[in-house]
């Protein structure tokens, strides 16, 4: 028996630090990053990861101007 243990990384955006730049949105693959529906404390409408397949390819953390993504693998 063969036993696949990857996990699927995960995404963490801080709504808070999240000035909706949309950058993340533009630049993931698979599609997988959405506006939230609720504002920030700043009034702003920031983004938020949609649970999905993330192939993990870092693309809206390095593109994030602020920092506001995190990957964990």
């Amino acid at each position: 028996m063969i036993y696949n243990f990857k996990t699927m990384p995960k995404v963490k955006i801080n709504r808070e630090r999240c000035k909706g730049c949309q950058l993340c949105l533009i630049y993931c693959p698979k599609g997988l990053i959405e506006k939230d529906k609720n504002l920030n404390k700043k009034g702003i409408q920031p983004l938020v990861f949609r649970n999905g397949e993330c192939n993990g390819c870092k693309f809206c953390a390095i593109i994030c101007p602020d920092g506001a993504v995190e990957i964990y693998k």
